[in-house]
Formats: C-alpha cells, structure tokens, sequence
C-alpha cells in the first residue's frame, strides 16, 4: 500500500533553524520540496544562503575512515563536536608524519626497484660494473636491440665494426647486452647501434659497485628491508586508527548527519517580516509522522507549522512511500522496475506477489524441483538480503505445491498421485474446438479473470483521479468491463456445457459497450460539458474509430492468448522431465543412471527457472500491467538524518 502523506509548511526565526532541524525535524522522515518553487507568489522570498561550516572537517574524517579496516563490529555512539574537532586535530598530526615516511618510502621503493630492473637483464655479466663504467680509453655502453635487428647486426654489421658486443640475456623480443667502444670511434658505432634501435640503459657511475649478482642481491635486500619499514608504518597507521575507530566513526555518523541537516538550506526560503528574517521550510510527511511532529512542537513559540489539506493549493505532487508487509516486500523490486505508483494509484506490490508466484508455480510445477528453489532462495536471502532470491524462494513453494497437484517430483509421475491432473495426459472437450489440453484451457480462463482484475484496478484509479472517461469509456473501463465480463462468463458457460443467455442478452452485452469504447471520445466531452462532441471531421472520426476498435478487439485476443504460455510451460517441463528420465533409463524399466538423473534436474531446474521466471514476468508488465498501471510516482526520499551529537 502506499502511505498517506501530509504537507507542511514551517516558519520559524532565520537563526533559529538548526535548533529546530536537529531538535525535532531530524526524529522524523520529511521529504523537502524547493521553497522557493512552492511559495513563488509570495513577496520577497529569497533563497537561504550560506556556505556549510562541516565540510572540509567532515572529509577529513571520511578520509581517516576509510583507513579502518572490518567496519561492522564497531559500535557508533554520540560524541560532541568539540570531541571532533579535537580528535579530528590530533589524528592529522599523527598521521601526517606517518604518512610523510610512507611517501619517502614508497620513493625509495620505487627507485630500488626501477634500478633492479635495470640491472636483472645483465646477471651473467662477470665483471664489476663500477670498472666497466670507469675504463679509461674504451665507453661501455649498456642497453637492448630488438632480436629482428641483432640478427641483422650481426650478419651485416658486426664484422666490419670497430666495437665488442657482449649479450647478457635474451628474450623472443629483445637481446639486452653491452658494447665497448673507444673514444676515437665513439661517435661512428653510437650511429651505428642507434640506427639498429639500440635503446641504452643509464646506470648510475657512484651507485653500483661489483657485478650485476651482486649489485642485484644488495637492492633486493635494500627493497625487503624498505619493504618492512613501510608495512611497520602501515601497522603504526593502523594501530593508532583501530584504538579510536569508534569515536571515528562516530564523528563520521554525527558529521554526516549534521553536514546533510545543514544542507536543508538548500531547499529553504528566507523572507523579511519588519526588521526579522524567516526561513520557510515546506515537505511532505507520512500521516503518522506529521501528526506526532505537530504534538512535539505545539508548545514550542519560536516554529509555526501549517499543515495543508488542500490539494489546490500545493504546486507539487505528493511522493510514493511503500508501505508493505515484510512477506511482500521483496516484490516491491518488480514494481519498481516498471517505475513507482504515483500517489493516487494503486500499489500493485501484493497484486504481482500473488499472481507472479501463483503463474510461476503452475508453469514450473515440480514438487522436488520446487523445494530445491525455496531452500535455495531463503538460504541466499538470509545470507545476502538479496529481494530476488526471497522472489525465488516464494515462487519455489508455489512450484512445489504445482508439483503435488501434478503429481511430479524431480520429473518422475509414478511416485506420488497428483491431487489434480497431469499437464500431458489430461484432455478436455470443449464444443466446438474438439478436445484440447485441460492445462491450457484452464490457463486461458484464469487470464481472462485476471484480466478482469486489472480492468477493476483501472476503474479504481480512475475514480481516484476523476478521469470519466476512464472509468466509464476506456476499453478498461466499465465498458470493457461489461464486454470482456460477458465474453469470460459466456467462454466458462460454454465449457463447462452450461447453456448460453437469451442471444438478444448477449448481442446487448457485447454490442451496447462497444458502442460506447467507440464513441468515447465525444461521450466524455458531453458529460464534461465541452463543445463540439466531435472535433474535425466527423466521416474521419468514425473511420478511426472503427478502426481503433478493431484494434481493441484484437488486443483482447491476443492478450487473452497469451495466458495459453501457462499451459504450454507446464506441459513442456513434464516433456522435459520425460526426455531426461528416459536419457537415465527410468522408463524401460532397467537401471536408473542417477547422475544423469541428478544433472539433468539441475539443467532443467536453472534453464527453465531462467526462462519462465521472464516469461511471468513478460505477462505482468504486458497484459496486466499495461491495462491499469501508470508508475509515474515520483520516490519519497527522506531528507534529514538523526544527530547523534551529545552536549560536551
């Protein structure tokens, strides 16, 4: 259902604001409209401006937050802001000089390793870097070629150069190494090796002293010991956070709450009264709500609070609360996807849990298969809190109640006697079509009612809203009602061999509401009192009425059809039931492969719970949905949060 809601408007002295926010306002859920849009005929209204005082303190309590690891058991209590802003002072200057040695050693780290990646390619190199650097009257240069180019350098080139090349590791991209040359050729053999993509690697002259091993083995231990020193500040970080993350915390929940009540500025107005300024604060409350906010505040001088009663007067539409009990509640998830009732709609929420369950059970009845989908859509509910695996598991135990009634579970029909019938055995005659699956014909009549349903579901909406035309002349109105009520009673009639009313009966039943769904257009405007009843041409409009009515009838049919998706499911999953237990060997008689048997009730319980649970969701939106169903709401979205601040 949705909660009947009541808007307020509260005036108070401009200073006066917070006190009244964090005093009464934030005990309560108040959704804000804009001020300034819903008093927009008042004289010298003007926005409340002023810049939030909790900010940067509050960033920088998020910030020492989000350093604190396992969350969920710490307790949140009240704490002052003065506690905070003490707390908050004392962390940033513990903090900083931790956090001041991480960075150093985080560049240290970097540059160790960068410097061991400069030195890994050349490990087998067997002579101490620091002599190769310093030789006197030769340069070593150390770098890497791609592998295509030192092949060719070393056909082509190499012989007629005046160079050595020593290779040190190679790889299928490149051959890292290092050549000498001397002064006098230096420049020629540069060109040379850059032509061939020779990319030099700068090792530091007063850094690395013996050979590439040992150099290597030095940084690594340089890079665990900084390693180490950087996990004891983390843990000094982390140990310094753990002993106050709940007054952390704490401030954080106090911060948040006072930072987003003082942002109700920005839907207040401010207007001069003589020599005092007011703010106004205007918002919708549950009924429950407003009137336990109206018994705090009646003794309080300083707040004026007016609650309004008449829709006429209040620019903007009242937003959708849903208020359903826990069983349904997950189904709220559905509704929601197709868009939230407005205010003045029904709630469909408890309508789609039954009808979705119900339709899901029959096309996917199986007693077995039905309880593996209960237990395993509560197990995932309690653990995740997750709304579609509560949706699984009710829809499980309507599968598993279909499955008794089909006598079916985990695909085998000889186990228990069903309390009903079997989807594929059971045939009926109905006159005039011949015999036909009971299954489908008792599908299609429970479509027809529940098409009736959402016909009266349309009627009520529309009384909400005054709209005659959709109470009396729409095709879902009581005209459809009328026409598709007579259709459905003569289609059970028929079927169950009953005789039909007088034909003259019938003709008016079917024929007078048609009329009228035809001429809608010109009867609303009558009873409204509007002039023309026709507007243009009236040839054209009675050709597209016709044709607009044509169009109704076959949207009926089809609609009605698509109900015959019940049957056809519930007999295809018997159907593949049977193809399974006959891949097992359970219908011959001989040895039964329960692994086969195990498997092909986990494929068929996965794919077809996929499939169906969309298909009955197809038939929700489409054919019910679509006949009395807007969801144009707009979502109540309380504004305030409770204080937990304490006076120091």
């Amino acid at each position: 259902m949705i909660e009947k809601m009541k808007f307020l408007s509260i005036t108070g002295p401009r200073a006066d604001i917070d006190r009244v926010v964090n005093e009464y306002l934030s005990k309560y859920e108040i959704h804000l409209e804009n001020a300034m849009t819903q008093l927009s005929q008042v004289q010298n209204l003007s926005p409340y401006l002023q810049i939030n005082p909790y900010k940067d303190l509050l960033n920088k309590v998020n910030d020492f937050a989000s350093l604190i690891q396992n969350k969920e058991n710490i307790p949140i209590g009240e704490i002052s802001l003065e506690e905070t802003k003490e707390l908050t002072d004392s962390l940033s200057r513990q903090l900083s000089e931790i956090q001041k040695k991480l960075q150093e050693l985080t560049d240290t780290r970097n540059s160790l390793t960068e410097d061991l990646n400069k030195i890994t390619p050349f490990l087998e190199l067997p002579e101490d870097v620091d002599k190769l650097i310093h030789y006197r009257f030769a340069q070593a240069r150390f770098g890497r070629i791609p592998a295509e180019y030192y092949d060719r350098f070393k056909e082509y080139v190499y012989d007629n150069l005046d160079t050595l090349f020593y290779p040190c590791h190679q790889d299928s991209d490149y051959v890292w190494g290092v050549y000498f040359v001397v002064w006098t050729k230096m420049e020629q053999v540069d060109a040379v090796f850059s032509s061939m993509h020779f990319e030099r690697i700068y090792l530091k002259k007063d850094y690395y002293y013996g050979t590439p091993k040992k150099i290597h083995t030095e940084l690594e231990a340089r890079l665990e010991h900084t390693g180490r020193e950087y996990a004891e500040c983390q843990r000094q970080m982390e140990q310094l956070l753990e002993k106050d993350a709940a007054r952390i915390l704490s401030a954080q929940a106090c911060l948040n709450a006072l930072s987003t009540n003082f942002d109700v500025r920005k839907a207040a107005a401010c207007v001069k009264e003589h020599q005092e300024t007011f703010y106004i604060l205007c918002g919708w409350m549950s009924q429950h709500d407003a009137a336990s906010f109206m018994k705090d505040v009646e003794e309080d001088s300083n707040l004026f609070v007016v609650v309004e009663d008449d829709q006429n007067r209040i620019s903007c539409k009242p937003p959708t609360k849903l208020k359903n009990p826990k069983i349904f509640k997950p189904f709220e998830m559905y509704v929601k996807m197709y868009g939230l009732p407005d205010y003045h709609e029904i709630d469909p929420t408890v309508f789609v849990a039954l009808t979705y369950s119900f339709i899901f059970g029959a096309m996917f009845g199986d007693f077995g298969q039905g309880l593996l989908l209960a237990i395993g859509g509560f197990w995932l509910y309690r653990a995740k809190k997750m709304n579609l695996a509560a949706i699984i598991g009710t829809a499980g135990i309507f599968s598993a109640f279909f499955g008794l009634m089909f006598g079916s579970v985990f695909g085998f029909e000889d186990v228990i006697p069903a309390l009903w019938l079997h989807p594929t055995e059971a045939m009926m005659l109905v006159p005039g079509l011949g015999n036909i699956n009971t299954v489908f014909v008792a599908a299609i009549v429970f479509g027809m009612f529940l098409i009736l349903t959402t016909m009266i579901f349309h009627i009520i909406n529309a009384v909400k809203n005054k709209d005659v035309e959709n109470i009396w002349f729409d095709q879902n109105a009581v005209c459809g009602l009328v026409f598709y009520g007579t259709l459905t009673i003569s289609a059970v009639l028929l079927i169950t061999g009953n005789k039909l009313p007088a034909a003259v009966l019938l003709i008016v039943m079917f024929a007078v509401p048609l009329l009228l769904i035809m001429m809608k257009e010109p009867l609303t405007r009558l009873v409204k009192k509007k002039s023309p009843a026709i507007e243009g041409s009236k040839p054209m409009f009675f050709v597209q009425s016709f044709f607009e009515l044509f169009e109704i009838m076959l949207s009926f049919l089809s609609n009605t059809l698509s109900f015959i998706r019940i049957g056809a499911f519930a007999v295809s999953h018997a159907a593949m039931m049977g193809v399974v237990l006959m891949l097992a060997g359970a219908e011959n008689g001989g040895n039964i492969n329960w692994l086969i048997i195990i498997l092909g009730n986990l494929f068929v319980c996965a794919m077809e719970g996929l499939i169906v649970g969309i298909q009955v969701l197809r038939l929700e939106y489409y054919e019910m949905f679509s006949r009395f169903y807007k969801g144009s709401g707009k979502e109540f979205q309380p504004f305030l949060k409770r204080v937990n601040t304490k006076k120091k």
